[in-house]
């Protein structure tokens, strides 16, 4: 599948499943699986593919289904080229098997990580004028990396 390109929709019981556009990229992540607000799992893995809705990723290792999850996943561009992102999603386990587990996304936000003393005024001046990442989902940020 081209990047950016729409996933055709599949017609299930209660109608199409999936109305996200996914992208299929890899991009290295951090895993924390959560019961009752307890951390009882971590791990590392790499995204499979993605959409504001939900997110494919390979885990290491069988995760079970219906947890919750925290992905840290190391975002490609940078905030006006300054600091390194991070994309934190939080959802539940819908799916898992073979080293791989879906997640339907709760929530999500995109971190900046690891800023320089020297780059803080320029990171703090780019903030201020930065909507496509605290206001926009991380499907528009997903296009304007495509295009940056």
């Amino acid at each position: 599948m081209a990047w950016g390109e729409q996933v055709e929709t599949t017609e299930g019981l209660n109608g199409e499943r999936r109305e996200d556009r996914r992208y299929d990229i890899g991009l290295e992540l951090r895993w924390k699986l959560i019961r009752r607000r307890r951390v009882i799992d971590t791990g590392v893995g790499r995204t499979v593919d993605l959409s504001s809705g939900g997110i494919l990723f390979e885990t290491g290792r069988e995760l079970p289904s219906g947890l919750n999850v925290e992905l840290s996943i190391q975002w490609p561009v940078r905030l006006h080229n300054v600091a390194p992102l991070q994309l934190v999603v939080v959802g539940r386990i819908v799916r898992a098997g073979g080293g791989w587990a879906a997640i339907r996304t709760v929530q999500h936000e995109f971190r900046t990580i690891g800023v320089s003393a020297e780059n803080r005024p320029t990171l703090a001046a780019a903030a201020r004028t930065t909507a496509v990442f605290q206001m926009g989902s991380f499907a528009r940020a997903l296009e304007y990396s495509k295009t940056n």
